[in-house]
């Protein structure tokens, strides 16, 4: 695949996660907002902290390392071995279903049997999710690599409304249930995954709607089988699924750093945790729906574009100009889309907790540890970026190096966070996943200045906004202040709509001011990312 249609590829790809994570969102929010009047703060901590970091663990260390591997550009790929590779996720997840389910059962502290009864029962069912979900691993990485968007899209929205539709019923109508109604959801979310990318290939292969280069030609390709003079599975491959299963598990510390420090530490009683993850969600909104699809289909443009473990002069030019604009231009789009949340947030965070949970969520520290968040959704969408571009590179070596650096990253994170929480409560949790992101994109920065050191190409350059968005950013930041103290606080429902209007204005005028200023980065947009011929635009 060449790399402009690649690119093309890759951004229709973003587009399609989008709109998935948007979906997901807002039927994450519509159950929460069923839920939250039918269950316990309680049992919503449980629920969304506690097996959820089940959940996301298990399958976060099963599946990562291989997938990492698996999507890696290295010659003469056999896709017969990558099936047979993608297959060992399921043992896998046997295992570490297994050591986690008993550490979540028999050494953590467990909740009140009377509050939130059957447990166990959850612990069980949420693992179980784990291993049938990694029953589909083999087609989503064919899927991915094929960039079958729009399999991944309709799977994960329709198994995520299932999962929705499921717990919400059980809730209303049988809530002496407790956990089992929930549990039931997670498992039926999971089969309903897997079902759906079987009956793709299946239907596909059925109707003879592929080519003989396709990976699946019958059933029995699905699955994993002896290969005649091959190794079971590619172990160039199998070497760089060790080397990032290491990593896998120091980033999954950083990703989920905070609730592992409620889960082990017990910092946050369950009630706390339970309004920490509403508002959590609700500041992720932004990383889940734009940037976390873009840096996931920047991976996949920079992991094709460039060869693992080469040298910027031992790639190919043409590989190398379009690969700096793509980091560039998208170091750029981050930063914008960042800063803008931030400036707004600052002024819309008391009334969006407020419109979204009531005093519940609008009282006490909510509102602060939003505002916070602002900052750290900034911080989090660079690091995205400079992180997808480093780890699509370096080479096997500098994978094995990283990881030892990853252990410091997750000692800050530790120390940081018990030290900021005992400070300032649940904000520190906020402030300290700043800190971490901050040395990370620092580390990042390094690597990418020396990759590109004496070369004259200057793609950090996409961290500089011009004069005017930040003069613009600062007066909309000055006005909305002043709106909320005029407008939103202690007032009725025709002053908050004014607010908002204030907001929606001051928002208008930056994104024209963006629109004028930044002419290269909407040029490159239109040009490139969605596939359109530069010569027909110059």
């Amino acid at each position: 695949m060449e790399g402009r249609d690649l690119l093309a590829g890759a951004a229709r790809a973003a587009t399609y996660n989008m709109a998935l994570q948007l979906c997901i969102r807002v039927m994450t929010f519509l159950l929460n907002g069923v839920v939250l009047r039918y269950i316990s703060r309680e049992m919503l901590g449980v629920v969304n902290v506690r097996l959820t970091l089940l959940y996301t663990t298990t399958l976060f260390i099963a599946t990562e390392s291989f997938d990492q591997a698996c999507l890696s550009k290295i010659d003469r790929k056999d896709w017969r071995q990558v099936v047979n590779q993608m297959w060992l996720t399921f043992p896998m997840s046997i295992l570490v279903c297994g050591l986690f389910g008993c550490i979540w059962m028999f050494v953590l502290e467990r909740p009140d049997s009377e509050s939130i009864p059957y447990y166990g029962v959850g612990v069980v069912c949420f693992c179980l999710n784990t291993v049938i979900t990694t029953l589909a691993r083999p087609h989503f990485i064919v899927g991915q690599c094929h960039l079958f968007s729009r399999l991944r899209v309709a799977s994960v929205a329709l198994s995520e409304f299932v999962r929705c539709v499921v717990a919400a019923f059980l809730v209303i109508y049988f809530p002496q249930w407790g956990l089992i109604g929930f549990s039931i959801a997670q498992v039926s979310c999971a089969v309903t995954y897997s079902v759906i990318y079987y009956a793709t290939f299946y239907l596909m292969i059925k109707t003879e709607d592929t080519d003989s280069s396709f990976v699946f030609q019958s059933v029995r390709d699905f699955f994993p089988k002896i290969l005649p003079n091959k190794s079971f599975v590619d172990w160039r491959l199998a070497s760089l699924t060790g080397s990032f299963f290491k990593q896998s598990i120091f980033k999954q510390l950083l990703t989920e750093g905070e609730k592992y420090i409620m889960t082990v530490f017990g910092v946050l009683n369950f009630g706390d945790q339970g309004v920490y993850d509403v508002i959590n969600n609700l500041g992720s909104m932004a990383p889940r729906f734009v940037f976390l699809p873009i840096e996931e289909s920047g991976r996949l443009f920079f992991s094709c574009s460039f060869t693992r473990g080469r040298s910027l002069q031992q790639q190919s030019k043409d590989s190398i100009d379009l690969v700096t604009s793509v980091l560039q231009h998208l170091l750029k789009t981050v930063t914008l889309i960042g800063c803008i949340i931030f400036v707004f947030g600052q002024s819309y965070a008391f009334l969006a907790l407020d419109l979204y949970g009531g005093s519940l969520l609008s009282s006490g520290a909510g509102p602060l540890l939003l505002r916070w968040y602002c900052l750290y959704v900034l911080v989090l969408a660079v690091n995205g970026i400079t992180e997808c571009f480093y780890f699509a590179i370096m080479s096997k070596e500098e994978i094995d190096r990283y990881n030892h650096k990853m252990l410091i990253f997750s000692a800050i994170l530790l120390v940081s966070s018990l030290f900021l929480t005992h400070l300032f409560g649940s904000v520190g949790f906020v402030l300290a996943n700043c800190i971490n992101m901050a040395f990370r994109i620092l580390h990042s920065i390094y690597f990418i200045r020396n990759y590109y050191k004496g070369s004259g190409y200057r793609p950090l350059q996409g961290f500089l906004l011009s004069y005017s968005v930040l003069g613009a950013l600062v007066t909309a930041y000055c006005t909305t202040r002043l709106s909320e103290v005029y407008f939103c606080c202690g007032y009725g429902n025709l002053y908050r709509l004014a607010h908002i209007s204030v907001g929606g204005l001051c928002l208008l005028c930056v994104l024209v001011t963006i629109a004028f200023s930044e002419r290269e980065l909407i040029h490159f947009v239109r040009t490139q990312l969605w596939g359109r011929k530069i010569g027909k635009t110059a």
